[in-house]
């Protein structure tokens, strides 16, 4: 969950009302967001440096470090908040946001060349005129693109925004795809000028922007922007351009993001003229910018338009468990920056239609307005009640019994990743690479680039951790493995497993054995010869992982369930464990 840092006195400026601590905890309780913690910015300084050395802290601006819903991108800033905070208390209406009167020959225009479809195709603009900064406003403006370039735009993968003295510039602009060596301006903070390949060997010394070089950095073409005299405004998503740096004394800020996902452009740059707009001349008026491309398709961006959402009355009651009126979950929508009105739907049944702002782009569904009324009621408002049916799933209940009936044997349990090395299951286990593995597309490490397909990896590994360990060791794991299934939807099934192992120096086949009897005996399935389908019986088997000779699979109705044996002492040593182990696995889906 974000974090934003805010500081107090500005935010209670901005509410119009001070609150102690506790009251402002209730407050972001009620509206669904958490203060996370109460400090200064020297005592933030001085954690980062590791210092001990305390200053007098009450000279010092407090900060409020305020935790708020991953998808709540409105709220990423002190003015977001606060607005949001204003209409929950009811202290303002639902801003209304417009778009300026510009006729289409005199508003601004973007074109787009058509090489930018190779690298990143989409570019949305949009002008806010006539803003007033002061420091603390425009600290958060900055503070406002980076958060979002962390979250939605995904470190700038996805979406780059880029902020420009619009008084600086001349219109309309081009947005083109170029080579790097035919790209030269002044970057941000530089003084000379740069062809956009010293750029990314400059950048890769900066601690800040070397990350993001990866992006475009083997594309043969760089993303530019220019101005009508080829002033260069920004080399998405590295960095901007010197010349047209948004200061204190910006009055008129020109806004672009380049994407290659433009739903997400859009809401990236619906968030950030909406919030501040605020600060401009004319409340919640933004200036529109054309954007034109070389088909001759031509959109205009901001795009403000909210959406509507239908839904019923019943839903939300029958959802969160309570009556409300249809005017009071109006009401309550209201206090979430939701427009809503009730509509009869006939049968004496009442809906909600709700008019979604550009601000709430993470209302995508009537779960979510549901949410909202429920959080605008109060959770704790919500009558506690028993769900009509609390009995658990038959494999569930049936996995808690073999739990219990192992532990009662003498076995620990333990719970290892279902995720692991592909080596795990194959080399290591003296098996051949199965082809029935679900394998993890791009994983991040090593550790984790498969699913596990047996429960023994996992469970080797915990031994080999505490070879140590008093022996015997016995342990055992109830957990599920994924094979790829042509037959499911998804492509793969989960299978529910029991898996033991006993390990010590007089761990035998007769030991193992033991365990497999008694689980069955609980089971209530007799022990049958081979052939009979009326119980289970045993037979050789010839598994790699085990020792040959000291191994045997168990068959349970006809149909093969699992194996037992002695652990093959390459395996052991292949996860470091010097003790003789025996192991058994089951698949115990079979039994019900």
């Amino acid at each position: 969950m974000p974090t934003v840092s805010v500081g107090r006195d500005r935010l209670f400026a901005a509410l119009g009302k001070s609150y102690t601590k506790e009251e402002f905890e209730d407050l972001c309780f009620c509206f669904g967001i958490e203060l996370d913690d109460v400090t200064t910015e020297k005592a933030i300084i001085r954690k980062e440096k590791h210092l001990d050395e305390e200053g007098d802290e009450n000279d010092e601006e407090v900060i409020y470090k305020i935790e708020v819903p991953a998808n709540r991108y409105d709220l990423l800033c002190l003015e977001g908040i606060a607005q949001a905070l204003r209409v929950f208390n009811k202290q303002q209406e639902i801003p209304k946001y417009t778009l300026s009167d510009v006729s289409k020959d005199s508003m601004l225009q973007m074109h787009v060349k058509p090489e930018t479809s190779s690298i990143r195709p989409y570019v949305v603009c949009a002008v806010l005129r006539d803003i007033s900064f002061d420091e603390a406003s425009y600290n958060s403006f900055i503070d406002l693109q980076d958060k979002l370039h962390q979250n939605i735009c995904r470190r700038r993968t996805l979406v780059a925004i880029g902020t420009h003295d619009l008084d600086m510039l001349q219109g309309p602009f081009t947005y083109e795809a170029l080579p790097p060596s035919h790209i030269n301006f002044v970057p941000l903070k530089q003084t000379r000028d740069f062809t956009a390949d010293e750029l990314m060997e400059f950048y890769k010394s900066d601690l800040k922007l070397k990350k993001y070089l990866h992006i475009i950095e083997n594309s043969p073409l760089y993303p530019v922007l220019y101005d009508q005299n080829r002033t260069v405004l920004s080399l998405p998503p590295i960095i901007n351009g010197a010349h047209s740096a948004i200061t204190l004394k910006t009055k008129n800020v020109f806004i672009e993001c380049t994407a290659t996902d433009l739903t997400k452009a859009k809401i990236v740059l619906n968030t950030m003229v909406t919030i501040f707009s605020e600060y401009c001349k004319r409340k919640y008026q933004l200036e529109p910018v054309e954007v034109v491309y070389a088909d001759g398709r031509s959109y205009v961006y901001p795009d403000l338009s909210a959406y509507n959402m239908e839904v019923s009355l019943s839903y939300i009651n029958h959802t969160i468990g309570v009556s409300l009126e249809a005017e009071e979950v109006t009401s309550l929508l209201n206090r979430m920056q939701l427009h809503a009105e009730r509509s009869a739907s006939g049968n004496n049944q009442w809906n909600i239609n709700v008019l979604v702002p550009p601000t709430r782009s993470d209302v995508l569904h009537p779960c979510d307005v549901m949410e909202d009324v429920a959080i605008a009621y109060g959770y704790n408002n919500i009558p506690k009640r028993k769900p009509a049916s609390v009995k658990p799933l038959a494999l569930n209940e049936f996995s808690d019994l073999m739990r219990l009936e192992i532990a009662m044997n003498g076995f620990t349990e333990v719970l290892t990743w279902i995720l692991c090395s592909s080596k795990e299951i194959s080399t290591m286990l003296n098996r051949q690479t199965d082809k029935s593995t679900a394998v993890v597309g791009n994983p991040r490490t090593s550790d984790f680039e498969v699913v596990r397909t047996t429960l023994m990896p996992g469970i080797l590994k915990t031994i080999g951790h505490n070879k140590d360990h008093p022996k015997p060791i016995k342990i055992y794991e109830v957990g599920d493995v994924v094979l790829l299934d042509e037959k499911k939807d998804v492509g793969a099934s989960c299978h529910r497993r029991l898996a033991a192992l006993y390990c010590g120096a007089n761990s035998g086949f007769e030991l193992i054995h033991c365990l497999v009897d008694r689980i069955m005996e609980v089971i209530g399935t007799p022990f049958v010869p081979v052939g009979d389908d009326t119980g289970y019986y045993i037979q050789r088997s010839d598994e790699p992982e085990f020792l040959p000779g000291r191994q045997a699979s168990i068959t349970h109705k006809g149909k093969h369930v699992g194996t037992f044996g002695i652990v093959h002492p390459e395996v052991l040593n292949n996860f470091d464990i010097s003790d003789p182990c025996s192991f058994m696995e089951i698949d115990i889906e079979n039994f019900l």
